[in-house]
């Protein structure tokens, strides 16, 4: 059996609009990297149209999709038009029309037909950036790593970053081939379990997809939890519109989704919650706990401004979710992964008031 768990230090992270920076607070001194964020017009000058080509599907691609595997191969193109190019049979795999769902086999030859690509060049992640990833690691499997991801860094680029978090482990690691076998959200922090190779990665996230996985987070919410709320069994609805954002909201046409609550300890005017996950969905523990009407702390979207303002004014200026647990058999095996909060998150609790009778 495979069990761990480890001690960061503090990290917090924070941007200077001052001059478009990340500033990463961690061991007591400030780290700056830059935000590089990509352009409309930085793509368009960096496309190139490519050749007709076949590619041999390797090993480690054995059973992968093969829309997954042309999004891998050709980059910055709309998936939409990848599927039109399957649709329409420009994309064969040993000469014959395929379907999207189609799986590969090792050996099998898939054509790609002439597509304009983009050129993606090399971001170099700030060293100190690629550091504190390789220091997050608290499992070094030889298929998989687990981290402990800090606050305020995407795990991965998009939405205006050139990069993110599993850059930075590739860079520091030299390991191109690392990739996330499920997501975090940004200001989330915690348990992040990340594939050696596509083989592996695969397998992991199959596991997510067939609910072997047991995930368990740390949760600070606002008020006083009520005793008898012991689970939140609410469907999901995600990407609706509100005020100009996307988000997901508990609506009757959703997704199940299933969420476990139980308190930890009661402070005044929060309550610190153990959580575990039966579902995956999108922001799910942070939607049902606004559902019952005790919101994450520190939560910008689903949370109450004026509330999240007073816990700022306390200490408490960040997203109080973190993933605390990860349990699954590999290859036989029990892992059980645990990663504690960091120093910063314990001092901030330090600013509330313990409950009477705690």
């Amino acid at each position: 059996m495979f069990t761990t768990s480890a001690h960061l230090p503090p990290v917090k992270v924070s941007k200077n609009h001052a001059n478009n920076t990340l500033e990463c607070q961690c061991l007591s001194q400030f780290v700056t990297f830059p935000m590089i964020e990509k352009h409309s017009s930085d793509v368009q000058a960096q496309s190139q149209l490519s050749k007709s080509r076949h590619e041999r599907v390797t090993e480690d691609e054995e059973g992968q999709r093969i829309d997954n595997f042309l999004i891998k191969r050709c980059t910055g193109v709309p998936r939409s038009h990848l599927y039109q190019l399957i649709r329409k049979g420009d994309v064969r795999v040993d000469g014959k029309r395929i379907k999207q769902t189609r799986k590969l086999v090792a050996g099998e030859q898939v054509r790609i037909p002439a597509i304009r690509l983009q050129v993606s060049e090399v971001v170099k992640v700030p060293d100190k950036l690629a550091a504190l990833a390789g220091r997050s690691i608290i499992l070094d499997h030889a298929d998989f790593l687990v981290v402990n991801k800090p606050p305020g860094i995407a795990v991965h680029g998009g939405s205006g970053l050139a990069f993110g978090f599993i850059d930075a482990l590739r860079q520091q690691l030299e390991q191109p081939k690392l990739d996330l076998a499920h997501r975090l959200d940004r200001a989330t922090s915690g348990c992040l379990l990340i594939g050696r190779s596509l083989k592996a990665n695969r397998k992991l996230q199959d596991l997510f997809r067939q609910r072997s996985v047991t995930k368990r987070y740390l949760a600070l919410v606002d008020g006083a939890w009520p005793v008898d709320i012991e689970s939140v069994d609410a469907p999901l609805l995600k990407n609706v519109e509100h005020a100009g954002e996307r988000r997901v909201t508990v609506d009757a046409s959703g997704q199940h989704a299933l969420t476990c609550f139980q308190v930890r300890q009661r402070f005044e005017g929060a309550t610190l919650m153990d959580v575990e996950l039966d579902t995956g969905r999108t922001h799910q523990i942070r939607v049902h706990a606004k559902h019952v009407g005790h919101a994450v702390v520190g939560d910008k979207r689903y949370g109450d401004n004026s509330r999240n303002t007073r816990f700022r004014q306390l200490g408490l200026d960040r997203l109080y979710l973190h993933s605390s647990e990860l349990a699954f058999d590999w290859e036989g095996r029990p892992v059980h992964v645990r990663a504690p909060v960091d120093v910063a998150w314990q001092q901030s609790l330090s600013a509330l008031k313990v409950a009477v009778g705690q």
